[in-house]
């Protein structure tokens, strides 16, 4: 709980509305154990140096959370498997990331 106001701040900065902040929270509430100022906002800001809008980040957070839960190198090898396709979208990353390695 420690965790939740700081939290609800994050998204909110980004654009998003109270209420809508809240259901993000709501469907992935593992968003609170993570740490704001060593996962959340570095996490947050590499969205927004592959060049998405804060409007898209919102996007991709209230429709899939648990992207900020993924580690940053996984991020980044999605992006990267993306890019080199040349269809890297808000919705091509979120469809990505929800897929399950290959062990």
């Amino acid at each position: 709980q420690d965790n939740l106001k700081p939290t609800l701040q994050l998204v909110k900065d980004l654009g998003m509305d109270d209420s809508k902040a809240k259901r993000t929270i709501a469907k992935f509430p593992m968003l609170l154990g993570c740490s704001i100022e060593e996962n959340l906002k570095p996490k947050v800001q590499m969205l927004g140096e592959w060049g998405f809008s804060d409007s898209q980040i919102v996007g991709m957070l209230s429709s899939f959370p648990a992207l900020l839960g993924y580690s940053a190198k996984r991020l980044a090898h999605r992006k990267a498997v993306l890019e080199a396709q040349g269809c890297l979208t808000e919705k091509s990353l979120t469809c990505v990331m929800r897929l399950t390695d290959v062990k």
